[in-house]
């Protein structure tokens, strides 16, 4: 899947193993600072086995492809994580340039980056989180907390004082940043994994959640109480295909700066809901529900609040829509054509990404139905019995026609 960042006045595209990035200042490209940033994963530092017994037994290797990314807040820093186990971290300004590539223990689900800009947490499928030092690029990982089960998401609140991960067993768990082994709460209440949590900026008491159930939450996460829950199913459900989805998931939401309008994108699903945050009420509404003709890979808000879509699309790959007269219009902004320029230029990196298969659809809890075979079975188990018991008794019991004869002792001759 590929996946797309802005912030800072610069937008940042995944697929694959590679990273295109560029500014979206005119000012900068005039200048030949920086037209396209691109780097390539597979050509990074590989891991050397620490020993001979290590170097034997092959650590398996794995596709370079980029798992998860993402920006710190102003902008300056950009992270990555890939199948190989390395977390890379970018400068960005004044022009991009990789700081250091570093090793995880296990392959990372997600990542975030402290607003203070000093540390990256990074998430992974066993359910740990480690912490990488920023401003120290070359220094190793840290443990920090854990979790029973694969860590989907996390954030961290606006203030650093929380950090808040998200797992497959409907657990949303708010510890303490400097001090994560302290629980401050749960939010329980999804049915299902959950797949994105935000932190609202116009309201950073308040934490957005969405699952595989189909639900969307808002939470006052610091002591794990449920403000409401938005029932998304009669959201549109069919992929690209025009097939009908039973089950679909968010696989991303987002939150323009002021932190009043929340995008919403379902996996595998050609459309774009966008909620409006009412501060008066502090509910959730859904506004408008944008209707696209190939699949949307991933959506983004830029600093003017204009919501970016990357789409499955060679003709337009970047679409831009913004607020006009309350209604999200589509918009022609210089930016966006130079980055989709630059992605036509590469398309043959994005078609990786094309036709690519849910990455939720594993994680849903099988149900099994198994009582019509436990009736089915109990039938035939007292059908047995019953037959049994007539043969028993048929055996016990002697034929009436049937007469028995005495044998007399013969008599002696005379």
């Amino acid at each position: 899947m590929a996946t797309l960042s802005v912030r800072g006045g610069r937008v940042a595209v995944t697929a694959g193993s590679r990273l295109l990035a560029a500014s979206l200042s005119a000012r900068e490209e005039e200048r030949n600072i920086e037209k396209l940033f691109m780097y390539d994963c597979s050509a990074a530092e590989k891991r050397l086995p620490d020993d001979k017994e290590e170097e034997a037994s092959a650590v398996v290797a794995g596709s370079d492809k980029i798992l998860a990314s993402a920006f710190s807040c102003s902008g300056s820093y950009f992270a990555v994580t890939d199948d190989n186990k390395r977390l890379i971290l970018f400068r960005t300004d004044p022009a991009w340039q990789c700081l250091s590539v570093r090793f995880v223990v296990r392959r990372c689900t997600a990542l975030t980056v402290t607003a203070a800009e000093d540390r990256v947490f990074v998430a992974d499928k066993s359910g740990d989180v480690y912490s990488f030092s920023v401003t120290d690029p070359q220094a190793k990982g840290r443990l920090e907390l854990g979790h029973l089960s694969m860590l989907l998401h996390l954030a961290v609140s606006p203030d650093d004082k929380y950090i808040i991960t998200a797992d497959r067993d409907e657990k949303i768990r708010v510890s303490l940043l400097r001090a994560p082994h302290n629980i401050a709460a749960f939010c329980l209440g999804h049915t299902e994994f959950v797949t994105q949590v935000l932190v609202l900026s116009s309201a950073p008491d308040l934490l957005v959640s969405t699952s595989g159930d189909q639900t969307l939450k808002l939470w006052e996460y610091e002591n794990g109480r449920e403000v409401q829950s938005c029932s998304l199913s009669g959201c549109r459900q069919q992929d690209g295909n025009g097939e009908h989805k039973k089950s679909f998931a968010v696989s991303r939401i987002a939150s323009c700066s002021h932190g009043r309008h929340i995008a919403v994108l379902f996996d595998c699903v050609p459309a774009v809901h966008i909620f409006q945050f009412e501060a008066a009420s502090r509910q959730l509404r859904l506004q408008q529900e944008i209707c696209l003709e190939h699949i949307v890979w991933d959506i983004a808000f830029d600093g003017s609040s204009g919501l970016w879509m990357l789409q499955e699309s060679e003709e337009e790959p970047i679409l831009l829509y913004r607020l006009k007269e309350e209604t999200w219009q589509r918009s022609l902004d210089d930016g966006v054509a130079r980055m989709s320029n630059h992605l036509r230029d590469n398309w043959t990196l994005m078609e990786e990404c094309r036709g690519t298969e849910s990455c939720y659809r594993n994680l849903y809890k099988a149900s099994y139905d198994n009582m019509a075979t436990y009736l089915r079975k109990k039938e035939e188990r007292i059908l047995e019995q019953q037959q049994k018991k007539r043969k028993e008794a048929k055996g016990a019991q002697q034929p009436a026609n049937v007469q028995t004869q005495t044998l007399q002792p013969a008599m002696p001759a005379s």
